[in-house]
């Protein structure tokens, strides 16, 4: 059990209450194997909704709850809002191996792996769940506990819901969306602080794309941690942020730490925290940015989820996103209200705000979740040409695997001009681009069906090619490009198929 002794439980708000009611009632009206997906923005209370949402459940249904998470966290901060408000309950952790047959809890929170492990070793691990809740539900991670409580309800929450893998859309999994309060309702309800944006931009040149789809962090090493960033980023806080306390986000540790370095020549109060610190000296530094008035706390992809300081005054994006949901995750970091803090600073050193507009912008998540692929590509579009201003960057397995420099050799926009230059059709930039993968395969194959392994793990490369080619032609429309992308490997298997069937 957790100790919540200090506990207080935090009160529903008249929209929040509002919104237990709804979800309540769809469970209701649409009964068992029913999934639904729950949406509403940093800050608003996700935690404290489904927190309630679990305890009139299990009143009304008499069912168990499970509550998956993917942080330790948040897995704490659910538990203690869980008993606060008089709900039995238990947190299965790593130390966990077994349940106890005395111990009966109406409601069990888990970390997804953890759960995992159990079920793999015992699929009745827990029994008589009628609901289950997932939070942060855009991570595919949770996915794989889905199979063992098909009968049972699953209930999705989400700021942002997209998926974190655009091939596993969210709308394969949940039946529904319901969207909650938009960041200007919060916003002008006094529930969330308002965001002042400064923007600066910067040249993005030298970034790669990584199979996930986002700018990888070696790349984007290289362009944060030279001097000429640093003085930009130093630049913007003192013009904007000086005496604010302030959350900086990067990609790369090593960028992280230069900014550490720079900061503290200039005399600012400012530490480093990435995931490799113990959680001691994760405790120690977040503890001191919580009771130092002006810190400034320079951090690696590990406070944009399950970390909470209403404290901070300061925003800055010291790095590019193609993810809107990370996008709204680190801003969201800023937008808690406190009686003397009705506005914050975001500062932008990532043309993120120009990729995505700004965080209080309206956003149609229906449409996100019905058509996600249309959705981003829209969105990434909007912006710059990013798809020419970034390289792909193959993952590890593909690398040791195939031939990626003859890969790379090959730049569809590039070839398609030289056609056009020559007055011939810009199309059979494609008909080269297959041949270049054909003969990438054919290089690496032992026979047909390992052909097939190498095709599927360049799906990726060879849409991004594709990608490529409908941005020269500028008049494709999204069942094209499918058409495309469709013919394109049904040519590239019969390839293989006729050259490595007989081997």
């Amino acid at each position: 059990m957790i100790d919540t002794e200090l506990y207080e439980a935090k009160k529903l708000y008249p929209f929040q209450e509002k919104t237990v009611k709804s979800i309540l009632s769809e469970l209701e009206e649409n009964g068992s194997n029913f999934n639904l997906l729950f949406q509403l923005p940093t800050g608003g209370g996700k935690t404290v909704i489904f927190s309630e949402i679990a305890k009139k459940y299990i009143e009304k249904w008499e069912k168990k709850v499970l509550i998956l998470t993917h942080r330790i966290e948040l897995s704490v901060q659910t538990s203690k809002q869980l008993s606060a408000i008089g709900v039995e309950n238990k947190v299965i952790n790593s130390d966990v191996k077994k349940l106890d047959e005395n111990e009966d809890f109406d409601c069990y929170i888990a970390m997804v792996e953890t759960l995992n492990n159990r079920l793999h070793e015992n699929e009745n691990f827990i029994e008589g769940v009628g609901l289950v809740i997932v939070d942060e539900a855009h991570y595919n991670s949770f996915r794989k506990i889905f199979q063992y409580y098909q009968s049972a309800n699953i209930l999705g929450v989400t700021a942002t819901p997209l998926s974190s893998n655009k091939a596993l859309p969210l709308n394969d999994n949940y039946n529904k969306l319901l969207v909650g309060e938009c960041i200007s309702s919060l916003i002008e309800s006094g529930y969330l602080s308002d965001a002042e944006t400064f923007t600066y931009d910067v040249n993005l040149h030298g970034l790669k794309i990584g199979s996930n789809g986002d700018f990888t962090v070696s790349s984007s090493e290289m362009v944060y941690g030279n001097f000429f960033m640093q003085e930009k980023l130093l630049f913007a806080y003192e013009e904007v942020a000086v005496g604010n306390k302030t959350l900086i986000f990067n990609s790369g540790i090593e960028t992280s730490i230069r900014v550490e370095e720079t900061f503290k020549k200039r005399g600012y109060k400012i530490r480093h925290l990435d995931s490799t610190f113990s959680e001691k000296d994760r405790k120690d530094v977040l503890e001191w940015f919580k009771v130092t008035p002006d810190a400034i706390l320079s951090s690696v992809g590990i406070l944009t989820t399950g970390f909470d300081e209403p404290t901070v005054e300061t925003i800055i994006l010291n790095r590019a996103t193609r993810s809107l949901t990370l996008y709204h995750q680190m801003i969201g970091r800023g937008s808690r209200k406190l009686p003397n803090k009705s506005q914050f600073k975001l500062i932008d050193l990532g043309n993120n705000v120009r990729r995505f507009g700004l965080w209080q912008d309206f956003i149609n998540w229906q449409d996100a979740f019905r058509f996600p692929d249309r959705f981003l590509e829209s969105r990434l579009s909007e912006g710059d040409d990013l798809e020419f201003e970034v390289v792909y960057e193959f993952n590890r397995m593909a690398r040791e695997r195939m031939d990626v420099e003859m890969l790379d050799s090959f730049n569809m926009k590039d070839v398609y001009y030289a056609y056009l230059d020559k007055s011939e059709k810009g199309k059979l930039a494609v008909d080269d681009s297959l041949e270049n993968h054909f003969q990438v395969i054919m290089k690496s194959a032992k026979d047909f069906y390992d052909g097939l392994d190498l095709l599927e793990m360049l799906g990726e490369h060879i849409e991004y090619r594709l990608k490529q080619y409908t941005k020269c032609i500028a008049k494709s429309t999204p069942n094209y490009f499918k058409y495309l992308m469709e013919t394109y490997i049904r040519q590239l298997r019969q390839k293989l198929r006729e050259n490595l069937e007989d081997e």
